[in-house]
């Protein structure tokens, strides 16, 4: 059988070379089925696992079927937490970044007032949480009336937390005639009631793991009292020795309690769970992604849709009450059929949710002696040693993309009547410079910000330094990242 390929599929340019810098080298097997079914514009429900390439199954044909000269609103993702939020806003950004794809998030507990002004701005694409997309629908701050694709990500998620009615609202908003995918690991009957309801013939897609997560995960447990646990967690931690890890808790609090324990240890780690602030959750994320530290102390907020590559090892070091939750747990580890390792600490009181688990998985996972000392002893040096050493630093997502491109601040903006036809006249007029260097253009209220594609960007920042843009010098300078 044939392998298929990225430029089988109708996609322009400006997406393959996305494509091709984000190292997507041949689709995946969801890729496959999703992306042919949305060019022919039909309804989708994909049960996929975790790790399978969902998010780009969804991305890339939508991407490149938005109209780019339409400033209203034409696809809409709904996700059920912030922190996934903003990464499928980041995939679907990356992937039309030469298409100059606007796309905005939109979740609670951020600025109001910035999202507003953002949606009032030319906007292709809407990422965003039930409750304060209904709050923008609601005020009519967020136009739903161009919508063509809606998007539902991680639906059992969503009615796990109880916004089945808040989906209905949203979708009662839309446009009648447009095109629904119902992304989902499990399909609890809620779902499907809500499919039958809202979807037109969808095709169903259904990818079953060539290495399932049985084969892919080496799960493990161990028997061990509560008091106990911090003391196995520090002698597994060593006896392991891994490069990256995740150390799942069940309450914000034990979150703190082992983050507390590790820290006094002088391991390199970070926590975080529901109770803080967005912009160090965010901060949290985006660090342990590069690689800044090597061990993550979490709540179930970062087990779902959080796409890091390479975590060596997930430690439930309460079990999970819910048996699903225990799937996205160990998904952190082994995605897209890399391999990788579980282990589940279970105290008297927690078999019953074991036994839950092992029903779920249809697989009872194998019960481990703990460490003898001699073995711990014998790791200790190597343990010590990587401690001390720095992590090595993990090259994200997006940076081959970035690495062309320069963004540019220029000090002018709406209050002094600036446009982005402005940008454009002025930036073409700049020898060596042409439509297809430009990026995407985001003009503030007294700020413009531009993207200078192609390795372009140091030439057009000298240049702008000295000629005028809409008739008067602008004081011009790199953004830096």
């Amino acid at each position: 059988m044939t392998q298929a390929n990225f430029s089988d599929y109708p996609l322009s340019e400006e997406l393959l070379r996305s494509i091709r810098l984000l190292n997507y080298l041949t689709p995946t097997k969801v890729q496959e089925q999703v992306i042919p079914a949305v060019f022919e514009q039909k309804d989708i429900i994909v049960k996929s696992q975790t790790g399978s390439g969902k998010t780009a199954a969804f991305a890339i044909p939508v991407c490149q079927l938005i109209n780019w000269d339409d400033n209203k609103p034409q696809a809409l993702i709904i996700t059920p937490t912030r922190e996934l939020a903003i990464q499928v806003k980041e995939d679907i950004f990356n992937i039309g970044r030469f298409k100059r794809l606007k796309v905005a998030a939109i979740f609670g507990k951020s600025s109001y007032y910035n999202q507003e002004k953002e949606l009032k701005q030319k906007t292709h694409v809407v990422v965003g949480t039930p409750g304060r997309l209904i709050d923008h629908i609601e005020r009519e701050t967020f136009d739903t009336s161009n919508i063509k694709y809606l998007v539902i990500d991680e639906a059992d998620k969503m009615l796990q937390m109880g916004f089945i009615e808040q989906l209905e609202t949203i979708i009662n908003s839309l446009p009648r005639e447009h095109l629904t995918m119902i992304l989902s690991a499990t399909m609890p009957k809620d779902i499907s009631s809500l499919c039958d309801k809202y979807m037109k013939a969808p095709v169903q897609v259904e990818v079953e793991e060539q290495n399932a997560a049985a084969d892919r995960i080496l799960q493990e447990k161990y028997h061990v009292n509560h008091e106990d646990k911090i003391r196995l967690l520090r002698d597994i931690m060593i006896v392991e020795n891994p490069d990256s890890c995740m150390i799942f808790c069940n309450t914000k609090q034990k979150v703190d309690e082992v983050y507390s324990e590790l820290s006094n240890m002088k391991y390199a780690c970070e926590k975080i769970h529901g109770g803080m602030e967005q912009r160090d959750r965010l901060r949290v994320m985006d660090h342990f992604r590069k690689g800044l530290f090597r061990y993550l102390v979490a709540t179930d907020v970062a087990a779902r849709g959080i796409d890091i590559d390479n975590i060596t090892l997930v430690i439930n070091y309460d079990v999970p009450q819910d048996s699903e939750n225990y799937v996205h747990r160990i998904g952190r580890t082994g995605r897209m059929n890399n391999t990788g390792r579980a282990i589940t600490f279970v105290a008297k009181d927690e078999n019953k949710f074991l036994k839950d688990i092992e029903q779920f998985i249809d697989n009872e996972i194998p019960l481990k002696e703990r460490p003898e000392i001699e073995t711990v002893n014998h790791s200790k040096q190597e343990f010590a040693e990587k401690i001390n050493t720095a992590p090595e630093m993990k090259e994200t997502k997006g940076l081959q993309l970035s690495k062309e491109i320069m963004k540019l601040h220029i000090n002018a903006g709406k209050k002094t009547k600036m446009r982005p036809v402005d940008i454009v006249g002025t930036l073409c007029n700049i020898e060596g410079m042409t439509a297809d260097d430009i990026g995407i253009i985001d003009v503030m209220d007294v700020s413009t910000f531009v993207e200078v594609l192609n390795n372009k960007g140091e030439h057009v920042l000298q240049v702008l330094k000295k000629t005028p843009v809409k008739g008067k010098l602008r004081k011009v300078s790199k953004v830096d990242k």
